[in-house]
């Protein structure tokens, strides 16, 4: 850096926001703490930033932050200023926030944490909390501060996990999106369908609407009955919200999208992906929802011209060309499924010999039937480590891969691993990275120069290393949060 004043100063700005974020991290030694009382106190404090701009609230086991990045990108189209919170990060924690798709600089991120941080020692020194904010909650008070301090018209907030029990159930949305739900974090929400779709289900509020995906029958059953008793209208993918026509070409994919009285045609979206048009539909009707609870209309003309923009990296993103090379951060068995089924018609010919799957996980993941759900696509298969503190040993993925792959092959790093995993693509296969938000992070930082930022895997995903508990019922029978 060039030894300016200019260049001082930038020097000075950075150190300022390591440190800023150093201090932020070492909250993750709190793990999840079950309680909104903490979270509630710290807005307080703050003078109650998520009372001063109406949301729309996405939670489910995939998709929302995709339904939430495309709704934020219609709610801009449409001439509101609107802030965008969705957790993990790829890149740089500032990704989690961002107004009209710009990051949150790092200046805001020094001050505001600063103001949160001064919240909090004040409340603990008055005895007003009980424990210091976690990362999480600290993260979410952050961007709810900032939003308010942007004026922000309009924010779309993803639940960190499940809903009920999550940091972020403290807004009166005006929307609430429930996107998908599959058996995910059963040590946090239960071990059935029907417990994680109660609560995800929390979010759902008496005097908001909302938007429903496709959900296994006895999901689907429980979050019905929650919102009929709390007086919220839905609509579902599939019923009232549909999607056809769908055309896929090598740039992406056109549909129509079908709303009650009226249908958008000639949709593009420039992502892949089977699962992607169903986002799309979702994001639309909150918006058209979210558009006629703030007495204004959805212009259909809008919505095209937003979709058509839509960048969320890391999501079958196609990196690199012949032999073809795609970035997904699916973790789950459902979502490698339909990674590999869109990946099937995007290459409906192709040899599983001339095609190679680079896998890298986190622990306490279900391994086996990701590796199941991605073994037709190709024969050999790179494992990789993840660069977290929680990432699966390479050992241990391949004895979990042994008998489901013909070839297995470890690397030492990420990089190593697409290296090997390209060199053995034919040319007309592709290469596959995917298992883990950190995997694609870190690959994606690596191509872009790389960052000095702290470890940006989210805390306390071990519940015995948290403590955790379930958490008590208030006198209202509402459970709070665990995060």
């Amino acid at each position: 850096m060039p030894d300016t004043p200019s260049g001082k100063r930038r020097a000075v700005r950075h150190e300022k926001y390591r440190t800023a974020l150093d201090a932020l991290y070492r909250r993750r030694r709190f793990g999840i703490r079950p309680g909104l009382d903490v979270m509630s106190a710290l807005l307080a404090a703050l003078g109650h930033p998520e009372q001063r701009f109406p949301a729309l609230h996405v939670t489910g086991s995939k998709g929302k932050g995709s339904v939430a990045t495309m709704a934020q990108t219609i709610l801009t189209a449409h001439g509101l200023r609107t802030g965008l919170y969705t957790s993990p990060h790829l890149e740089s924690y500032r990704e989690r926030m961002r107004v009209d798709g710009a990051t949150i600089g790092t200046d805001e991120v020094v001050r505001g944490l600063d103001r949160v941080e001064r919240a909090a020692e004040t409340l603990e020194a008055a005895g007003a909390i009980d424990r210091s904010p976690t990362f999480f909650e600290a993260t979410t008070a952050l961007a709810f501060d900032w939003f308010a301090r942007s004026a922000v018209q309009a924010a779309v907030v993803e639940v960190g996990i499940g809903g009920r029990l999550d940091a972020t159930n403290v807004l009166d949305a005006k929307v609430g999106v429930v996107t998908t739900i599959e058996l995910e974090h059963t040590e946090l929400l239960g071990d059935t369908l029907a417990a994680i779709a109660h609560e995800k289900s929390g979010i759902l509020h008496p005097g908001m609407t909302g938007v429903i995906g496709e959900l296994p029958p006895e999901a689907r059953a429980v979050v019905d009955s929650e919102a009929k008793q709390r007086g919220v209208r839905l609509w579902h993918l599939g019923g009232e919200v549909a999607v056809d026509a769908r055309d896929l070409s090598a740039e992406g994919q056109q549909f129509d999208v079908h709303l009650p009285g009226r249908t958008i045609e000639g949709i593009f979206l420039p992502l892949y992906g089977r699962f992607q048009p169903g986002n799309a539909a979702l994001a639309v009707a909150a918006v058209a929802r979210f558009r006629e609870a703030t007495g204004t209309r959805l212009e259909e003309s809008l919505v095209r011209t937003a979709l058509s923009g839509v960048v969320w990296p890391g999501r079958l993103e196609r990196v690199a060309r012949r032999p073809e090379l795609y970035y997904d951060v699916a973790h789950t068995p459902e979502s490698a499924r339909l990674v590999a089924q869109s990946l099937g018609e995007l290459f409906p010919l192709a040899d599983p010999d001339e095609s190679v799957v680079v896998f890298g996980s986190l622990q306490g993941k279900n391994v086996p039937r990701i590796l199941d759900a991605l073994a037709p696509l190709a024969r050999t298969l790179v494992l990789v480590p993840v660069r977290s503190e929680r990432g699966a040993p390479v050992a241990e993925l391949r004895a979990q891969a042994v008998g489901r792959f013909p070839r297995i092959v470890l690397a030492r790093s990420a990089s190593e691993g697409v290296r090997l995993g390209r060199a053995a693509t034919g040319t007309d296969g592709f290469t596959l990275v995917v298992g883990s938000d950190y995997l694609v992070g870190e690959l994606l930082r690596e191509a872009h120069g790389g960052n000095d930022e702290p470890d940006l895997s989210d805390p306390g995903q071990e519940p015995r290393r948290a403590g955790l508990t379930p958490p008590p019922a208030t006198a209202s029978g509402r459970r709070r949060s665990v995060r």
